[in-house]
């Protein structure tokens, strides 16, 4: 039972500190891409590198810890679906190059931040 609790916790964490960082970046850099999204996906996919080679290889952690941090916090501060939804709403409003934009960076970006996590994180 602690497991799910210590996943719902973590969940509600990162779905505000996706919620803050989104409005924020928005309203400091407004345009037509939602970087926000972006800056959330990237940065996430980084520190769940981090947090993936930390608690499988450096630090033996209570069993919970594992699902609060990668499914509960990252998984609801990183976002798939808003991803999805805005790389749609760029294609049906004819916004062919800033979908392309959006989905090639978010792909890139977040694949190259899990990697540098990872690497970064089993140097030191």
């Amino acid at each position: 039972m602690l497991i799910y609790l210590s996943v719902a916790i973590g969940g509600a964490f990162g779905a505000m500190a996706r919620f803050w960082v989104s409005q924020w970046f928005a309203k400091t850099f407004p345009s037509e891409i939602a970087y926000g999204t972006l800056l959330v996906n990237v940065v996430g996919s980084f520190l769940i590198g981090i947090v993936f080679v930390l608690i499988t290889e450096r630090i033996e952690v209570q069993a919970y810890y594992k699902p609060m941090l990668m499914t509960g916090f990252l998984g609801a501060f990183t976002t798939f679906s808003t991803f999805s939804l805005e790389s749609l709403t760029h294609i049906m409003a004819g916004q062919y190059i800033h979908a392309l934009a959006y989905i090639t960076l978010s792909l890139l970006l977040c694949i190259s931040a899990t990697f540098l996590g990872i690497t970064i994180t089993r140097f030191f």
